[in-house]
């Protein structure tokens, strides 16, 4: 069902009414409607004005060209711009959030954050829309999106689609899309719409795969145990001689980025059985200390880096992966995230 300009407003009052306490003095809906900022007023008499925005669809890209509207038509200082939409993605309720908007959508996403009068409200809706457009790729999900992802992370821009096609060996058209979808959530920018990249968020865009990469689910693992230990392990992967890459907290760890020890080595690997027999590991139903993973691409074994003679899988594949593991990993993933961008020279080519 479309929702109108002025029933969005209309629950939008009455969601602020809701989550205010009575002492408050807030507009009535007629006032919003006016098109005027509207004024929130504490009983200390502290004065907070909003400038509203109505979207029927905000794209990422779009956000701070309208929160910078929001902001110029309002003609008092200190206003915070809100705004108000059927529905608001992730990415661009993170964006209203970096640009210090407020925003609320008709699923229950609600975010607002005042200093004066002291108010935050943070209730949290949807995460997928529920009418959603039929426009273009909407995941990025599967093996060609990934390796498309880990391109535009380690490499450094500018690069146009053939190019960075011909460097991922990915048909262009596939890397169209997944660049059309980036492009639309304000993760990478281009020179003009079918122009080179010139710029790559590369944190925003290993977060955003996060949300539709899964480490367990994308690739086959199985649990196996070190008799020894982990001390064990760096040992007989130096002897080995299949390929693998080390990721995980192990990876992290080889870069002083972990902020957990490492309880389970994580390592990706072409022939999972085969690798298991020339380790010695033994097949664990719980308790096991090694995780084995034969990956969704290829790509894991690529740009990988060596740290006394073992083989870690790149840093934006160990980042992921952690994101979207279990326990402390997420934790080690955020660690690593901050590490990479104080050493970006040191892994993006």
């Amino acid at each position: 069902m479309r929702l109108s300009e002025t029933v969005l407003i209309g629950e939008f009052v009455a969601a602020l009414r809701e989550r205010l306490p009575t002492s408050w003095k807030l507009p009535g809906r007629l006032a919003v409607l006016a098109g005027k900022p509207i004024a929130l007023r504490a009983p200390n008499e502290a004065l907070a004005t909003l400038s509203i925005g109505v979207a029927r669809r905000l794209e990422p890209k779009d956000v701070a060209g309208f929160v910078a509207r929001l902001r110029e038509k309002a003609t008092r200082k200190n206003v915070t711009p809100i705004v108000l939409a059927p529905y608001l993605g992730p990415r661009t309720r993170e964006l209203l959030i970096e640009s210090g908007a407020g925003y609320w959508d008709a699923t229950g996403n609600f975010r607002l954050s005042l200093d004066r009068p002291a108010v935050f409200i943070d209730v949290v809706g949807a995460s997928k829309n529920p009418a959603p457009d039929s426009r273009g790729l909407k995941s990025l999900k599967g093996p060609a999106a990934g390796r498309i992802v880990r391109a535009l992370c380690d490499f450094v821009p500018p690069y146009g689609i053939r190019e960075l096609a011909k460097r991922t060996d990915t048909p262009a058209p596939s890397l169209s899309r997944v660049i059309d979808l980036l492009d639309r959530e304000a993760v990478v920018e281009r020179k003009s719409p079918r122009g080179p990249i010139i710029r790559v968020d590369w944190q925003a865009l290993i977060r955003r795969w996060a949300r539709d990469y899964d480490f367990v689910k994308s690739n086959l693992t199985g649990a196996y145990l070190e008799p020894r230990g982990l001390v064990a392990l760096p040992d007989k992967l130096r002897r080995a001689s299949q390929l693998y890459a080390v990721t995980g907290t192990l990876a992290a760890d080889a870069v002083g980025a972990a902020v957990t020890a490492p309880r389970l080595a994580t390592v990706f690997v072409e022939d999972m059985a085969g690798v298991a027999d020339q380790l010695k590991l033994r097949p664990a139903e719980s308790g096991g200390n090694v995780l084995i993973a034969e990956p969704f691409n290829s790509v894991v074994f690529e740009r990988t880096r060596e740290r006394e003679s073992i083989i870690y899988a790149a840093p934006s594949q160990v980042a992921v992966d952690l994101l979207t593991g279990s326990g402390r990993s997420p934790a080690d993933g955020e660690a690593l995230l901050g590490w990479m961008k104080e050493n970006e020279d040191a892994w993006r080519s």
